[in-house]
Parts: C-alpha cells; structure tokens; sequence
C-alpha cells in the first residue's frame, strides 16, 4: 500500500516486529507515510487508538484492514480450554468488529465513504482445514463482512473479507522448506502462497477499481477450496491439529502452550 501511495498507520501487539516493519518502510523511502502503533486489537481502546493516529497523522481514514491473526486454541474442542477458545476469537473476530465500528464513526463524520477489509481465512469456509477455533473464528468474520457491507452500503463504505489459502510466513514455522512442501500438498496450484498475494488483493479491494465490490468473500488459495475440503489429509496435519491441545500465540512474541492429548 506504501508503494502505492497510500499513507499507512499499521499496528502490531509485538514492538519488536512492528518496528522492523517501521524500518524497512524507512529503507524504502516512505518514512513519511509511515506510523507504527503498539496495540493489543483485542481492546477497544487500542483500536481506537490506531484510528486516531490515522486521522491525527494523516488528516483521514479511507481505508480499514484488519489484519491481526494467530493460531489460537488448539485441539479437539472437547479438550480446548475456555479461556483459550476466548483468547482466539478476541484476536481474530473481536478485533474486526472493533476494527469495522471505529473506522465506521470516522467514515461517517468524514462523508465521503470507506473501505473496510477483513482478513478470513479458506478455514471458515469448510472443515477440516484448520485449528478448530480459529476456524470458527473465520468464519464469524466471513458473515460479519456481509452483514457490515448490508449495514454500511448506504454511507459507500466498503466492506469486504479475504480468504487465504496456504500462505508461507513465520506462521509456517522454523522449517521452511517443510512448510513450502506442506503448502504445495494442500492445493492445484505448483507454487506455495506468497503475502504479496494477499497484499495485491488488499489494495485492489481498497482501490476505486473495486468501488462496486461490497459484501463478498475472495478466495485466494491456489485451488484449495476448489479441490475439496480435506486439506488435513493433503498436508498431513490432521494429527497434529487433533493430537495436541493448547494455544499458539503466533507472532506476537509470547510463548504458548502444547499439551499431549490422550
């Protein structure tokens, strides 16, 4: 969105990525237009926060991607811990409504409309594709895209979600060439997803070329869904999502929990 020409504020619970993301904004000559802002998008407070650096910084919001993600609870459901089960839908569904409803209130006072994106996943739209919570998180915000894009139409604000397939980053784990290979197995497609897939559909959405695109839910998978829904037997990772327990914090730099099933 910066080569683009956007003007970005980006936020990230974890300091340390989010400055490193800061800095190479700099290297690559957009210091400018770029903010970094620390916040937990579970609160509503920091979300609120990061809106109003946008509006502060830049003098408007014109587009709001809701981005943040981890893996969340892990196991069968029946061995999943409450908190753990609250934790993964805080991150994932809770901060894109506080993400839609903040970005809304500056979109209306603004009056010259909006785009609101949000990050689903090809998990909320059939099982046996991902964790378990996580995958019913996705799919919360699926619909929550399109009942927003109802809601939000009148005011030509935007709202879209995106679904992602198989695509390689730190999430992948340690092992990359492993995580390529897996990646491969899960889909048609030869070549593993890249985040510039994801980035490239974002600014297409947040574009005017997508200015009569509200309310619907793009696929970017490489074939995934297409090929069917046993993505767990493709990649080999039904036992792992099924024999453990515990939660994955993802990227946010704190450490999570496995527990062996029995």
């Amino acid at each position: 969105m910066l080569a683009e020409g956007a003007s970005v504020v980006f936020a990230d619970v974890n300091e340390f990525t989010g400055t490193a993301a800061l800095q190479e904004a700099v290297q690559s000559g957009h210091a400018a237009r770029a903010r970094f802002v620390k916040a937990d998008v579970s609160q509503e407070a920091d979300v609120a926060s990061i809106v109003a650096v946008a509006r502060s910084e830049f003098g408007r919001l014109d587009c709001m991607f809701n981005n943040a993600g981890v893996p969340g609870a892990l196991g069968p459901l029946d061995e999943m811990r409450a908190d753990e089960w609250d934790f993964t839908f805080a991150v994932l569904a809770r901060s894109a409504f506080l993400g839609i409803k903040h970005s809304t209130r500056l979109f209306k006072q603004q009056g010259t409309g909006g785009v609101i994106i949000n990050t689903a996943s090809i998990s909320g739209l059939v099982g046996g594709s991902g964790p378990r919570a996580y995958s019913a998180a996705k799919a919360a915000v699926i619909h929550l895209s399109t009942v927003a894009a109802v809601d939000l139409a009148p005011y030509r604000i935007r709202v879209n979600a995106i679904c992602p397939g198989a695509i390689l980053t730190p999430l992948g784990g340690k092992d990359q060439q492993a995580a390529m290979d897996r990646m491969k197995r899960s889909q048609p497609w030869p070549d593993h997803g890249r985040p510039e897939d994801i980035a490239g559909t974002a600014c297409f959405l947040a574009s005017d070329d997508a200015r009569f695109i509200t309310g619907t839910t793009i696929v970017v998978d490489g074939g995934a869904c297409a090929a069917g829904p046993n993505i767990e037997q493709r990649t080999g990772r039904g036992a792992s999502w099924s024999g453990t327990s515990g939660i994955h914090f993802g990227t946010t730099g704190v450490k999570g929990e496995l527990r062996r099933v029995p």
